[in-house]
């Protein structure tokens, strides 16, 4: 890496090559990243955000110092590296102001948040007085103030004594103690200038407040220091940012749509399932209806899983303690996993995945290379220890159901069997109704390379066979730096749901560190022993997860073939009941799961109730329907479709359920 300081130098320097896109040029004394981008592309220095020096992020105005060659790149607007460092400032923004309006207050942590669909990013604070949704405008408005000040980011670069100097004479004890943890030698600390505004952080940030032109204010919730409820109490203030006014106010549109889609009311409304505090936060109840729905989800994978040639396995869901020491999630994931038991002298922990006891059920045989690929698929139940303040409904929760599967293949059929899971999973989105679906090759970022288990040789090996398999599949993809897992690289797929928002859902990931640590072989063809290679495979992600993400996709009103009542029964009068239980009758014997609104309500009443409870097909039925032996159809969206035989009705209703179909004008 090369050394990015903070102030210009009168260092004369020895030909510093840079490189910038496909073009390079010899400085002959030290230049910030700014006057690089300018010297190319100065219509790309006016809008950029920060820069990328050799992949490390760094503000516009540091100063390069290198003998070496350096790659520079912009981060510009409408990018997700940009989005990230304009959120981020912004978070910064936001604690300036309420340091500004509230003097005495505390500050915690303030990142940008770019898979949350609901917010951008927040600060935690502990202000003189609790605040309320009612000072948010006040904090935004202060904001918008500074903003139009155009007020600099500056960032120093101090030693840890000074640097701890400096907040305890603030009175900053939380950031007295982040820096202790975390530094050494010396850091980087930020200030807004002409504010009361410094933060311990490593940036970077935009040049000025200038560049923060659309953002808003959301929510306020409480958080406790570092998730733990024995530590201070602080307060979270949520917002999101844009590049733009336009954005910001589609996005504000999206999220009032989202609120009417929120799956955790819908759930409610629908008995589909709940989370109870006294049961445990985090943790699921699927109710009847729900569970209907969850069934057929897990029939439909299963059916595909036996096509693409999986074989079914179960697992505990404790494991010596030892084994995740060898897996490396002890060392790696120890904050995200329940504390050990003892059980008899030894420690157990809940398994937070099921990766190493697939590899059990491989290591009890001995394998051939003639067995490979071995394809282990199962439903299997984990835990992980999430912070209260980080827990969303389905879509983050303690416990839930992972569609795992573990592919143990030798090195030439990796490419083959990557190109499988991306023909699964394409599959299985297109059957639910994702007509989006976006994929990222997630790879190591050399910045924290140490966090990353295994050889170069072998990552650089892993990450070709996924992206050839990509390519092998004509998928376009963006490269994401710093976001694999801590084994090996991985495939990221993203849905957009019916409203715009993109979720992160499946994954693939190839694993030559596993096999390592666990020792794993088969014999070749040569009667020698070898190492396969582990290909780690999730579609949904969670069954909890997608279970909710396709409530809110669907707005809970479910294709036919999902959903929990399919048909609803409607006499219109008490004399019509024998005829709507004959109906009824006919209708489960053909294997529909139908309910008979027998109640002695007017019929009106009955088809708001249907409706409320998003049934896709009524059956109205009177004494002229009794009299002809037919039924009155009505379709959930469509409305009336009219007078039909029973049969005729089931034979459309068959076809909408053997087919998965979306909805009836799919048929």
């Amino acid at each position: 890496m090369p050394d990015v300081s903070t102030e210009p130098t009168n260092k004369t320097m020895n030909n510093l090559n840079v490189k910038y896109g496909e073009n390079s040029i010899e400085f002959e004394e030290s230049v910030s990243a700014l006057d690089v981008i300018k010297r190319f592309d100065r219509k790309a220095s006016k809008k950029a955000l920060a820069a990328k020096v050799n992949g490390e992020e760094i503000d516009l105005e540091r100063t390069i110092e290198s003998d070496d060659e350096v790659t520079v790149e912009a981060i510009m607007p409408n990018t997700k590296d940009g989005l990230e460092v304009l959120r981020h400032s912004t978070a910064h923004l936001l604690a300036a102001a309420v340091l500004d309006l509230y003097p005495g207050t505390k500050l915690g942590i303030g990142p940008a948040l770019l898979e949350d669909p609901r917010y951008g990013f927040f600060y935690d604070v502990i202000t003189p007085e609790p605040l309320s949704e009612d000072d948010l405008p006040k904090i935004e408005k202060r904001m918008l103030q500074m903003a139009k000040r155009n007020l600099k980011y500056r960032r120093e670069v101090i030693e840890k004594p000074e640097i701890l100097n400096v907040f305890k004479e603030r009175e900053e004890p939380l950031k007295c103690e982040l820096i202790d943890e975390k530094v050494e030698g010396d850091a980087s600390v930020y200030y807004i200038d002409d504010s009361p505004f410094i933060d311990f952080c490593l940036g970077p940030h935009v040049p000025h407040t200038g560049k923060l032109k659309a953002f808003k204010l959301l929510a306020i919730s409480g958080a406790y220091w570092k998730g733990d409820s024995e530590r201070d109490q602080m307060q979270r203030i949520y917002g999101t940012a844009f590049f733009s006014r336009e954005e910001l106010e589609t996005w504000i549109k999206q999220r009032e749509e989202a609120k009417k889609r929120d799956h955790r009311r819908i759930g409610q409304d629908l008995d589909l399932f709940s989370f109870q505090e006294d049961y445990g936060k985090g943790l699921v109840l699927w109710h009847p209806k729900g569970s209907i729905v969850r069934m057929e989800m897990e029939n439909f994978l299963k059916e595909k899983l036996q096509e693409y040639d999986y074989s079914f396995v179960y697992t505990p869901h404790i494991a010596k303690r030892e084994l995740w020491e060898q897996s490396g999630h002890e060392q790696n994931y120890a904050d995200g996993m329940y504390a050990p038991t003892t059980i008899e002298d030894e420690e157990y922990r809940l398994k937070p995945m099921n990766c190493p006891l697939h590899i059990g059920i491989y290591k009890a045989l001995p394998r051939s290379y003639r067995d490979l690929p071995q394809r282990y698929s199962e439903l299997g139940t984990v835990y992980r220890a999430e912070l209260s303040g980080t827990l969303q409904g389905l879509m983050r929760a303690r416990g839930f159901t992972v569609d795992d599967a573990h592919l143990f293949v030798r090195p030439d059929q990796v490419l083959d069997e990557v190109e499988a899971c991306l023909n699964f999973a394409i599959e299985v989105f297109d059957t639910y109704g994702f007509e989006t679906v976006n994929f990222e090759l997630s790879v190591r970022g050399e910045k924290d390379a140490e966090k990353y288990l295994g050889r170069d040789e072998d990552w650089e090996n892993a990450e070709s066979s996924l992206a050839d398999a990509l390519k092998a599949r004509d998928i376009n993809f963006e490269r994401i730096e710093g976001e694999a897992a801590f084994y090996g690289p991985k495939i990221d797929i993203k849905v957009e749901d019916a409203i715009g928002r993109t979720w992160q859902l499946g994954t693939i990931q190839v694993d030559f560190n596993l096999p390592e640590r666990f020792g794993l072989e088969y014999v070749g063809d040569d009667n020698e022993t070898h190492r396969p290679v582990m290909i780690h495979r999730a579609l949904f992600g969670s069954i909890e997860r997608f279970f909710g993400v396709m409530v809110e996709h669907y707005a809970g009103a479910f294709p036919l073939w999902l959903a929990p009542v399919q048909v609803a029964v409607l006499p219109i009068t008490d004399r019509i009941n024998d005829y709507a239980e004959e109906i009824t009758r006919e209708l489960k014997k053909s294997g529909f799961r139908v309910d008979a609104n027998t109640k002695s309500d007017k019929i009106g009443a009955k088809i708001r109730d249907a409706q409320m409870q998003k049934v896709p097909f009524m059956l109205v039925l009177g004494d002229r329907e009794k009299e002809d032996g037919s039924i009155s159809v009505r379709e959930r969206k469509a409305g009336d479709l009219g007078a039909m035989k029973l049969e005729d009705f089931i034979a459309i209703a068959e076809r909408l359920k053997k087919t998965r179909a979306i909805s009836y004008s799919n048929e």
